[in-house]
């Protein structure tokens, strides 16, 4: 029995909607990566593109479970020396809506110039607008 592979640009590629308003972070991150990293298409290579495009509307509204809202924190260094600034996640979700959704996801991939590739097939919005209407994206409910 031969190993099928299909080039990249052969793959049928479609577009998904996801609605994060009142979901868990982790679950619609899950579902997001899984889908743009082509893990449930029949033709799944762990070391192609070949997944499809996910558009995640209301990322500001997205739900965590517990105290995680005061708790969870968010760190980042900016190179110096004491440089390393900690949010929570209130405070970020605050600042910039979509970070929050998007570290999730980001952290999810693989690791290297694939999963920098794979990042960019993740559009996320914090509001319920988004420009990709003439995609016809299928909506997913979580």
């Amino acid at each position: 029995m031969n190993t099928v592979f299909i080039k990249p640009a052969g793959a049928e590629r479609k577009w998904f909607i996801i609605d994060a308003r009142d979901k868990i972070l982790g679950r619609v991150a899950a579902r997001a990566a899984s889908i743009v990293r082509g893990k449930e298409k029949v033709i799944f290579a762990p070391h192609q593109e070949i997944g499809d495009y996910v558009v995640v509307v209301n990322a500001g509204k997205v739900a965590v479970s517990g105290r995680k809202a005061q708790q969870k924190l968010y760190h980042h260094h900016s190179g110096y020396v004491g440089g390393l600034k900690t949010h929570t996640f209130e405070k970020l979700i605050e600042r910039r809506p979509v970070s929050p959704l998007e570290l999730a996801i980001k952290g999810m991939l693989p690791k290297g110039p694939l999963g920098r590739k794979l990042l960019k097939n993740v559009k996320i919005y914090a509001g319920q607008e988004h420009p990709h209407a003439a995609q016809n994206p299928q909506v997913i409910e979580l």
